[in-house]
């Protein structure tokens, strides 16, 4: 409420200063006044872009992603719901919330020459823990960080198109379309590292193909991407190589793992053998491989994971901790980590987010930009981030 209030109070108190100006001389200046200032004083944003410099001066207030960092790290990392509006708005903003900064604050504090330590976003449905986990991402990537992003580990378990015997193991299935479309994307957002990389052993793919030890990652990661058949156990040797190698002096680079549902990686999938009964999670290759990345038994990086209602299968959808929704062989598995709760807006966030969505006339109806209008609002979205994204749809 303060928040809007003080916006209302800005521009009289500038009108106020400006009308002293009586002579011609004062009435220049005040002219040139008016046109050095090209934009209202916002009280919803910050000009802080940086994520290694925001602090919780920001909390509450959007800042900007450059066009080309939302490109280049997420092309195929946000919820469908954010493209929608980053299109819409054509802007991509992000709100500084204070488990994202906490996050933040540990990555920068922590000693990489000790096995990775795991983070866990969890918190009701819609509160927010995938924009958390992005805006953590943002800045691993803005330091320099290689980034293994699983944008939905529910899609590995569910709606196969296409299963195949592991090549590698007759136990395994392989999932060669998720596993080339994976590729694709981790190399759009790892473009610099891969020729830098060089892989620590040699693999063979059929009796003609093979790829040399010392030869650039960026080679594994063709092998896959041009070879669908492979592609599964291609990740696999990507997940392996970067895990080998961070942390260490001659390879000279941190790796982010990031994995958006982690809890489906021990929950039930939906996938069918030839025999009609359901495959085990571990039986996939792309699972298996994942489930050996987030164990922290490497150097030289952090895994920051979300848990996921939406999607997860046969689970309550009011279930939202960590033991309801990993089970006891998720908890087991992931534990020690450090949990981070996301909840649903504060007073102060929701005011900033909703004075954004009327800067960006989200809000078109008159009714909505009222007292009422917005108190109505808070009691139908409860200040849930999603829920008042799509009430605002409306609107």
């Amino acid at each position: 409420m303060a928040l809007h209030r003080l916006s209302l109070r800005l521009r009289p108190t500038v009108a106020h200063v400006r009308s002293i100006h009586t002579s011609r001389y004062g009435r220049q200046q005040e002219a040139a006044a008016v046109d050095s200032e090209s934009e209202p004083i916002s009280v919803f944003r910050t000009q802080e872009n940086d994520p290694a410099s925001q602090s919780e001066k920001q909390i509450g207030q959007f800042y900007t992603l450059p066009a080309e960092h939302i490109r280049l790290l997420f092309p195929h990392g946000l919820p469908k719901r954010y493209q929608q509006q980053v299109k819409t708005f054509n802007e991509a903003c992000m709100m500084v919330r204070q488990p994202a900064l906490e996050a933040i604050s540990y990555l920068k504090k922590a000693d990489y020459s000790k096995p990775a330590l795991r983070y866990l976003f969890y918190g009701v449905k819609g509160s927010g823990k995938t924009m958390s986990l992005c805006h953590s991402v943002h800045f691993c990537y803005t330091q320099g960080w290689v980034v293994l992003h699983i944008p939905d580990a529910h899609l590995w378990v569910k709606n196969c198109k296409e299963l195949m015997p592991s090549s590698y193991k007759s136990s395994r299935f392989d999932q060669p379309l998720q596993a080339t479309s994976w590729l694709r994307n981790f190399k759009i957002t790892n473009e610099p590292f891969l020729s830098k990389i060089k892989i620590k052993q040699r693999y063979v793919w059929t009796k003609r193909e093979s790829t040399e030890e010392g030869r650039p990652l960026g080679e594994l990661v063709d092998q896959g991407t041009s070879r669908v058949k492979s592609s599964s156990d291609v990740v696999a040797a990507v997940m392996k190589e970067l895990r080998l190698q961070s942390g260490h002096p001659e390879s000279n680079f941190r790796l982010a793992v990031a994995v958006d549902g982690v809890n489906a990686l021990w929950g039930k999938s939906t996938i069918k053998k030839e025999d009609k009964s359901a495959v085990d999670p571990e039986e996939l290759t792309l699972v298996y491989n994942l489930r050996k990345l987030l164990k922290n038994d490497w150097i030289g990086g952090a895994i920051i994971t979300t848990l996921s209602q939406t999607g997860s299968l046969y689970t309550p959808k009011s279930a939202y901790l960590p033991q309801e929704l990993l089970g006891e062989r998720g908890f087991d598995s992931m534990d020690p980590f450090i949990p981070l709760s996301v909840p649903n807006y504060s007073e102060k966030e929701f005011e900033s987010c909703y004075l954004y969505y009327t800067e960006r006339n989200w809000l078109q109806h008159p009714q909505s930009r009222t007292e009422e209008g917005k108190k109505e609002l808070i009691f139908l979205s409860n200040r849930n981030p999603t829920m008042f994204d799509r009430l605002c749809g409306f609107l």
